[in-house]
Order: structure tokens, then C-alpha cells, then sequence
């Protein structure tokens, strides 16, 4: 029997389908086409790379490089009412459908690994937030770890699951019940949030999960997800009922592979926006506007004593300023008094959330070098010294290689200036369709290497603006301008002067 070289159609008619024939050369021809389309919409990105004016690629590495912080930078600075008191519960998929290797090294590895590097950011930038973890596995939901404020407790918890494989089917319905009985107990001021990180494409429910939903409606609890396979409708539906103010595009993502999955998940550590109708409902709003917090001091006890969260021996802790029970770490719920305890510390990182620092606006080279900022040659931050304009280098380097020419008439100066190339037109650079690429159209990276503060006006590099909008949050610049106009004030008060803006006060009871 001689072997058929044609290929099946899937897209054949009824007709043909009955016939049970194969296609000819139609068939051949739409497959050719549909794969000639699909490599040409592969992302050619060795066509990307430019050599620079050296003959290498550093250049565009370095620009890549510069891209991806200024990508995690530039965020937006609108002052919002957030809520900066949050109570999360992490859904895990615990699943079979989570031994897949399309995330590496698996999807289960790759969660476990991406949720203990979020719950360091987390409490990193909401202090006095609490996170619970539920698993969903054999159709059953597991208590991963309670609801509390240690961050340790939950990535000890996390890595104890690499011990166990996953297995079985995710019960969506079970998992959401139980982080609604968590989360039900919890305070009136603080946000209740769902993280559900979905690897499966069904849920095995016991019952109608459409009333555990509404069930979460009308607890106030808003939902997001993050799916690792495809799209789910249920999962669709549960974003939308759970934030109804919202975009269901903000809520419901899925991971295109490892690094978007990591950025999807470390969005989360941004408070959410506290909307209107939430926020100005009923007097029980205006009542629990007002919350009564400890702030406990650090104490060292020559023997050890047990404490009150734990009922361990421990020589250090910290006693609750209602009740004087110790317990081992800050932020926490006092056991004994119920009394949330924080350092003044917490709530200053707490605090930026309210009032971002503003985004810092590109420097071009036209105003770089302008007789106002050139004397600004390095980065305010870390001193270190910004790129020289590359017109200005080119033209040094060819007048040291070029030969000296001798005087000649105007006439013969005039007559060479027209038949010779101009000394601009030699220098100028090599990368000239770097101005095209997207990057520049949207003006995110800096042609000159510097990033200028709207309010101080001071020069930084791309890596000290990295640093003081993730880390610090605070500008440098406006900091050290405070601190002089205190300084002057000061001075000026041991001089029997007025201060800086305070002449219109009244002086010694003289003016009004």
C-alpha cells in the first residue's frame, strides 16, 4: 500500500467530511500560509540589536538594561485614598494541573518560588498588613498558613510544600469559602482581598459556587486572579461580581510566561484604591475612622519567658502597652487585649503609599548642556559622572585624527567648505535609528543618562532613580533642600531674625 504524502484538512467541508476525503493541494497551500503567518508574527529580535560607534553591542544592552528599570519606575503618582491596612488570602492551585513544565521548572516550583518573593515585598511595603494562604487540592481546600502578620511563618510554611507533590483536582467553591470564613473577623478598616493563583482549567464544587460568590459580594470582598493556563469563565464571572468599580482587565491576568507571571504577581503589593461608595457609605464609616494602635518598646529580659503569641521562652520581645504581654515580633495583633502593636516606623513606609513620590521627567541633551545645568556633570545621588554628549566626543576625536590644514585664501576656504564634508556630517553618530524605536517615542529612556526631579530640579542616574521610587521614596534633593532652609531658620533664630517665610508672623507681639 503506497503511503499518502497529503495532509488533512481541518478546515474541510461537511461534504468532504463524509466522503472522508483529504485535501490536495488547497489544504497544503492554506497550511504553508497559516505557518508562514505565524513565524512572521515571531518577535525578530536579533534585528533589534545595534553595534554601537565601537563596533559592540553594549551600548544596546545597556539601554535594555535601562528600560526594564525605568519600566518598574514610572508608575502612577496620582494621590489616591488607598487602604494601607490590608488582610490578604494567597489561593494556591495545588493541583495536577500544576506539574505542567510550560513555567520552569514547573508551574508548582515556580508559584512556591514567586509567592515567597511577594510576601517579602508585601510587608515590605504594607508593614501592618496581615496575609493568610489556603491550597486547593483533591478537591479539597488546606490551610496553608493562618492569617497573620510574620512574614516568616508564611515562607516556612510556603517552603515545607516543596516536600509534596501536587495532586488531584482544585475545589474553587471550598477555597473561596474558607478564605471568607478567614477574612469574615476581620476589621471594618482594613481592605479583604483574594489573591487566586489558578493553574487549572476546571473546579470540582460541591455546590453552586455562583452563592458562595455572592456570598463574597456581599462581604466586601474583592477577588483577583491570575490564571497559568487559559482563561476561565468562572474565574471571569468571580472578578467582575467581586469588583464591580473596576476594570475586570486589572483583576484577571494570565501569565504569558516567567517574567510576566512574577510582575503580575508583585503588582499586588501596591494598595488597592479605595473607592467611593466604599469608602462614604454609612456613619459606620465615620465611626471606624479612628483606630487605636500600641506601640510597644523593646524589651530583654535576663531569663527567658514564654510569650503570649507563641508560648515560647524568649529573653526579647515586646510588651503591649494595654495588657504588658509579651510577644515575640512587630507588627502583630496583641493575643491577650486584641490591640494592633506597630512601630512608628510601619506606618512612615506606610505612608508613601498616600503620597508618591512623583515620576522623574527625561533629560535631553539640549537641556543638559545648557549654560543653566552644565555644570551638572554628575548624578546628585552617587556622584557618578553622567555620559558625555557624543557630538562633543566625535568632533574631539576627529579634530586629534585629522591632519591640521594650511591657511589658504577666502576664496579657497569657501571652495573647500563646499566640496568637503562638514565636520558635523562626520560626527554624526552611527545610531541614528535608535530616535525610532518605541522606547524613545514614549520618551522613557533618557538620550542623555540623566532624569531630572520636578521639584528640585537635580540630575540623577537611572539607577539612583530606581532606588529612591522602590526603595526609598523620597528624593534626595528635595530632602537636602529641607534641611538647609532648616538650617538657615535656625541660624536666623539664634540672630533674633525671622526665618525663611515667616516675615508676615508677628514678632514679639510688635506686628500682626
Amino acid at each position: 500500500m503506497v503511503e499518502s504524502d497529503e495532509e488533512y484538512a481541518p478546515d474541510a467541508s461537511d461534504d468532504d467530511l463524509d466522503a472522508h476525503q483529504v485535501s490536495t493541494k488547497g489544504g497544503s497551500a492554506r497550511a504553508n500560509r497559516q505557518i508562514e503567518s505565524a513565524f512572521n508574527e515571531v518577535r525578530r529580535t536579533w534585528e533589534e540589536v545595534e553595534e554601537g560607534e565601537d563596533g559592540t553591542i553594549t551600548k544596546t544592552i545597556d539601554s535594555l538594561l535601562q528600560q526594564g528599570k525605568r519600566k518598574r519606575t514610572l508608575k502612577d503618582t496620582t494621590p489616591l485614598q488607598r487602604g494601607i491596612i490590608r488582610h490578604l488570602i494567597i489561593i494556591l492551585d495545588l493541583s495536577a494541573a500544576m506539574t505542567e513544565k510550560d513555567l520552569r521548572p514547573t508551574r508548582y516550583l515556580l508559584t512556591i518560588r514567586y509567592c515567597q518573593d511577594f510576601i517579602t515585598e508585601f510587608f515590605e511595603q504594607n508593614p501592618i498588613s496581615q496575609i493568610g494562604i489556603i491550597g486547593m487540592r483533591d478537591g479539597l481546600a488546606v490551610r496553608v498558613s493562618d492569617m497573620s502578620g510574620n512574614p516568616s511563618d508564611h515562607i516556612s510554611n510556603l517552603q515545607s510544600l516543596r516536600k509534596d507533590d501536587p495532586r488531584g483536582q482544585p475545589s474553587l467553591q471550598n477555597a473561596l469559602d474558607m478564605a471568607r470564613a478567614a477574612l469574615f473577623h476581620a476589621p471594618s478598616h482594613g481592605t479583604r482581598e483574594i489573591l487566586l493563583l489558578f493553574g487549572s482549567l476546571l473546579s470540582s464544587d460541591p455546590g453552586d459556587i455562583h452563592t458562595t460568590i455572592s456570598s463574597l459580594v456581599a462581604s466586601k470582598i474583592n477577588t483577583t486572579v491570575i490564571g497559568l493556563s487559559a482563561q476561565v469563565a468562572i474565574c471571569l464571572t468571580l472578578v467582575k461580581r467581586t469588583n464591580p468599580h473596576s476594570n475586570p482587565q486589572k483583576h484577571y491576568n494570565v501569565a504569558l510566561d516567567e517574567v510576566n507571571y512574577r510582575e503580575l504577581i508583585m503588582r499586588l503589593a501596591t494598595p488597592p484604591e479605595a473607592h467611593t461608595q466604599q469608602a462614604t457609605s454609612t456613619v459606620d464609616s465615620n465611626a471606624s475612622s479612628l483606630l487605636m494602635m500600641g506601640f510597644p518598646s523593646r524589651v530583654i529580659d535576663p531569663k527567658p519567658s514564654l510569650c503570649a503569641c507563641h508560648s515560647r521562652p524568649t529573653s526579647g520581645g515586646y510588651l503591649c502597652s494595654r495588657c504588658s504581654s509579651k510577644v515575640c515580633s512587630l507588627p502583630t495583633t496583641c493575643p491577650a487585649c486584641s490591640l494592633t502593636l506597630i512601630l512608628s516606623t510601619h506606618l512612615a513606609r506606610s505612608y508613601h503609599h498616600l503620597f508618591p513620590l512623583q515620576n522623574w521627567s527625561t533629560v535631553p541633551w539640549s537641556h543638559a548642556m545648557s549654560t543653566a545645568h552644565k555644570h551638572k556633570s554628575v548624578c546628585f545621588g552617587c556622584q557618578a559622572p553622567f555620559p558625555i554628549h557624543p557630538l562633543r566626543s566625535a568632533t574631539q576625536i576627529l579634530k586629534a585624527t585629522l591632519p591640521t590644514k594650511p591657511a589658504f585664501s577666502d576664496a579657497r576656504n569657501a571652495e573647500s567648505a563646499s566640496t568637503e564634508p562638514s565636520m558635523a556630517h562626520l560626527s554624526r553618530p552611527r545610531a541614528d535609528s535608535v530616535s525610532r524605536r518605541k522606547r524613545d517615542e514614549d520618551q522613557t529612556i533618557s538620550e542623555s543618562g540623566r532624569y531630572a526631579c520636578g521639584s528640585c530640579e537635580e540630575f540623577f542616574c537611572v539607577d539612583c532613580d530606581a532606588f529612591c521610587h522602590e526603595i526609598v521614596h523620597n528624593c534626595p534633593g528635595c530632602l537636602s533642600r529641607e534641611g538647609e532652609i532648616m538650617a538657615r531658620n535656625e541660624g536666623s533664630l539664634q540672630n533674633g531674625a525671622a526665618p525663611e517665610g515667616m516675615e508676615g508672623l508677628v514678632m514679639n507681639g510688635e506686628r500682626g
